[in-house]
């Protein structure tokens, strides 16, 4: 009988919270894979792409040894002792490759744990409070802006009509947050679109409206605070 197969190289493959991380996340896996090969992932998110890929891999690993077993059970090989040695041998390595599966898996959801929570508390009305550095990179996003990447380097900035640029890592913040939205739909190197959602610009409005302080009247009879000078 020929030898067993080695297992094929890992790669990405669909795994079961491939669109729980998606919809976390608001990027596909492959462009998180993309970003944390690039060095662009805060640690956070890094940590999720990390584990990711070791689920990925016990996956891949699943899949090899149940290939593998369906083949050995497809009438290929004679029914002898050697072959029930086979099989009784693979049917081993699959259930080690799912038990180390589910662990892959529970180590992804810990990681994905923290971005889900920082999602669900995130605020949701439309006048959410901003700092003026998200401010000032609303206000240039909102003449035109576009995602770009450097030929180069492979650095992904944001270049806006002002002349502004904004950092990559501002922009994923400005993102999870609901307050821009990326046009995906052309490609990064000739420049995404980059434009204020609905929740971004009322969050702007709200950051801009004038504070008006209530001035409370003077007491009767009281001397004005400020008294006007004598010609």
């Amino acid at each position: 009988m020929p030898p067993e197969p080695a297992p094929t190289t890992t790669r990405r493959a669909v795994s079961q919270l491939d669109s729980r991380i998606e919809a976390a996340t608001g990027h596909d896996v492959d462009t998180l894979w993309a970003h944390r090969d690039r060095g662009l992932l805060d640690e956070t998110h890094a940590a999720l792409v990390d584990r990711h890929r070791e689920l990925v891999a016990a996956e891949t690993s699943v899949t090899f040894y149940r290939t593998l077993l369906h083949r050995l059970s497809s009438g290929e090989y004679p029914v002898d002792t050697v072959l029930f040695e086979r099989i009784d041998r693979t049917v081993d390595q699959l259930e080690m490759a799912a038990d180390a599966r589910d662990d892959a898996a529970q180590r992804v959801l810990a990681a994905l744990e923290p971005i889900e929570a920082a999602a669900r508390s995130a605020p949701q009305s439309g006048e959410q409070q901003i700092t003026a550095v998200d401010q000032a990179a609303l206000l240039a996003i909102a003449g035109g802006a576009k995602l770009y990447e450097h030929l180069l380097t492979s650095r992904l900035s944001v270049t806006t009509t002002s002349g502004t640029r904004i950092p990559y890592a501002h922009l994923q913040r400005l993102h999870s947050a609901g307050l821009v939205d990326i046009d995906t739909s052309h490609p990064v190197h000739a420049g995404q679109p980059v434009s204020l959602t609905e929740t971004g610009r009322a969050a702007l409005a709200a950051s801009r409206r004038p504070q008006t302080a209530q001035a409370s009247p003077p007491r009767p009879g009281a001397w004005p605070s400020n008294p006007a000078q004598r010609r």
